[in-house]
């Protein structure tokens, strides 16, 4: 048994992130070992979570991964944990597909309780309808109780608390309106400012949870068996070592820094089964490590442009590595980096990259492409996530031999590429189900 929650919301925008790190915060300082996990694939919202809980955050997407996957994660990451937090994605119920992939469904696939975060802002006992709808929904994702963000005074909570009795839904607290807190945008990196910006954010939040949420009685409420049952059909856990039978041991060289540091957790966990990872920076290094596959994740490159530009050997490491038949994965902002240039702005600079693939990006005005994706890729479904700022330009110079589809297979502009050894798309790929060595062979 352990204090098991998924903290779900109304709709986008309701502070979930904010409670959440300031509750994995509240916790890791009492000492407690806080596991986190994030609905879906938003990259931008696990790295708050590590920060705050001092521990990697897992993804968990219904859409990537199968079922069982997704539960042998939850039991994987979670064993160890005194404190198992689930932060939802968008509204409760919201799937790629009405519920389908929903926080809602992963809440009842972990059997785990609902913690509903209401944002209170200009509101006052109608809320009480919205409370009770939302519990009596789909009562297999049980909510078990609400806490209110943005609240005005002490006179609006008790409002707030009575409309929520009323809806049969126990009320744990509030968190008051403070215009400090306010996460920053997700179109940054981590540096060493936002890190100490993002600190101050939770430990604000934390103050204010232990002043006005009961979390005492939130978590005796929360206790549940762990690990959680498999459910039916069950599929053989995947990460066995013996999935492989390599006959050497790979190097992986993984681009890890401010500008490629978005990826899933078993992508890497995968890639380790079959080789020995090394890390370099495209930003601060100057040569790419010899390895035998080089990953590069998505990320922000567009923050970085000049100083890619400048890493020349790295650039022309790269060229090399991949007309020579190297062993790529390049996934959004890899993909950016192995295109012949990047501009920050329409009829801004092009600044020069490794100039393998014949396509040049252009950010637009911060306008967002995003949506789940999936390739048949040989005889592999690869499923991913397609998030990034860049458009793709002089797409007609490349013949496209895979297609990529939306959830409901209708195909999508957005490329896929196979040149030579190098496997290069705008989507976050889920390969934590995946033989890597497959890709190739």
């Amino acid at each position: 048994m352990k204090p098991q929650l998924l903290i779900g919301a109304m709709s986008p925008g309701s502070g979930k992130s904010l409670f959440t790190t300031g509750l994995a915060r509240l916790l890791t300082k009492n000492g407690q070992q806080v596991q986190t996990f994030k609905c879906g694939s938003d990259f931008m919202d696990a790295q708050p979570l590590e920060l705050a809980s001092g521990n990697p955050c897992f993804n968990i997407d219904l859409f990537v991964t199968s079922t069982s996957h997704a539960q042998h994660v939850y039991n994987k990451y979670g064993e160890k944990a005194d404190v198992c937090l689930i932060e939802g994605n968008g509204g409760l119920f919201d799937g790629y597909e009405r519920m389908n992939g929903s926080s809602a469904q992963i809440a009842e696939l972990m059997r785990t309780p609902v913690l509903l975060v209401v944002n209170a802002r200009s509101s006052s006992y109608s809320v009480s309808a919205s409370i009770y709808g939302f519990k009596h929904y789909h009562p297999l994702a049980r909510i078990i109780g609400v806490v209110f963000t943005q609240v005005a005074s002490s006179e609006q909570y008790a409002f707030l608390r009575k409309a929520s009795q009323d809806a049969g839904v126990n009320c744990f607290g509030y968190i008051p309106y403070d215009e400090r807190l306010k996460l920053p945008s997700k179109h940054v990196c981590h540096t060493n400012a936002l890190i100490q910006e993002l600190n101050g954010i939770f430990d604000l939040t934390t103050s204010y949870i232990k002043q006005f949420v009961d979390v005492e009685s939130l978590f005796n409420s929360c206790q549940r068996s762990f690990p959680v049952a498999y459910a039916l059909p069950y599929k053989e856990e995947t990460d066995a070592i013996s999935y492989y039978s390599p006959k050497k041991r790979l190097r992986i060289a993984v681009a890890d820094d401010p500008a490629f540091g978005l990826t899933y957790q078993e992508n890497l966990i995968r890639l380790s089964q079959v080789g020995d990872i090394c890390r370099f920076s495209p930003i601060y290094g100057n040569d790419l490590p010899k390895a035998d596959i080089v990953y590069l994740p998505g990320g922000y490159p567009e923050l970085f442009a000049r100083q890619l530009y400048r890493r020349k050997k790295i650039l022309e490491d790269l060229k090399s590595f991949a007309e020579a038949g190297g062993k790529i994965i390049a996934e959004d902002g890899g993909l950016v980096l192995l295109s012949q240039s990047l501009s920050v702005r329409a009829g801004g600079t092009a600044y020069q990259m490794a100039g393998v693939l014949p396509l040049d990006f252009v950010m637009m005005d911060k306008k967002i492409q995003s949506g789940y994706r999936q390739v048949i890729y040989k005889e592999l479904m690869l499923k991913g996530y397609e998030f990034h700022y860049t458009t793709a330009q002089n797409r007609k110079e490349l013949s496209y031999e895979y297609q990529v589809m939306n959830p409901f297979g209708n195909v999508v502009d957005t490329p896929f590429i196979r040149y030579k050894n190098v496997i290069a798309c705008l989507s976050h790929l889920y390969l934590g189900e995946t033989d890597i060595r497959a890709l190739w062979y």
